[in-house]
């Protein structure tokens, strides 16, 4: 018998079958999630193109666009745009789902909260934001703040390498004149470091043993 949260812990460790297991299981999910976004844009080009970007995309300043919080990234502008991030959003999303169900929904509340609200008070109030850009930036933030706050170089590593893949696209969180909000990637981004720091992973040490040296007993 391991002490409370053991298998969350081997699930955590690089190379172990709990490690791969959850791995596969990530991915799967991740892939399942692109199909729904498809059907989305599918059914925004049957409307008429942009009809639902409009009506669930960010309005910066105001109150009509504040929904888009929510609703933005499910929304692409295009089938070029959703290709775009279907790739990126499996593979950052594969390895940050890996962490643990709860702790990723947990996290991707608060990077789509930060990086939408984010948006919508900075953002260009002439623009509407669509995209699931900022998640994705939200969780490259994550895994690589969870290399060092969890002391998880595997962690630091996965983001390393997505991070080479996608270099240029690093530069989208810097201002632009190009028509990318920068400030949904930088807010993103901001986003999965706080969530990995609020959701960091807290082992619980094992339960003393009566032939353990250090422990106390206490009479009742």
């Amino acid at each position: 018998m391991g002490y409370p949260g053991e298998r969350e812990d081997q699930a955590a460790r690089f190379g172990t079958e709990a490690f791969f297991a959850s791995l596969g299981r990530a991915f799967v999910a991740m892939c399942a999630v692109i199909p729904v976004l498809f059907l989305i844009e599918a059914i925004d080009v049957g409307l008429g193109a942009g009809r639902l970007d409009v009506a669930g995309g960010i309005i910066p300043h105001r109150i009509d666009g504040l929904d888009g919080v929510i609703f933005s990234p499910f929304l692409h502008a295009g089938w070029d745009h959703l290709y775009g991030n279907s790739i990126p959003l499996i593979l950052v999303g594969t390895f940050a789902l890996a962490g643990g169900t709860r702790r990723f929904l947990w996290s991707t509340l608060v990077i789509v909260l930060v990086s939408g609200f984010g948006v919508w008070l900075i953002g260009d109030p002439s623009s509407v934001v669509v995209g699931a850009s900022g998640v994705i930036f939200g969780y490259l933030g994550l895994l690589f703040a969870r290399g060092f706050v969890e002391r998880s170089w595997w962690n630091l590593g996965v983001a390393a390498f997505i991070g080479l893949l996608y270099w240029y696209q690093l530069y989208n969180v810097l201002p632009t004149d190009q028509p990318i909000s920068w400030q949904g990637h930088l807010l993103g981004l901001l986003g999965g470091v706080i969530s990995a720091i609020a959701f960091r992973r807290r082992r619980p040490r094992p339960a003393p043993s009566l032939y353990d040296p250090g422990a106390t007993l206490t009479d009742l």
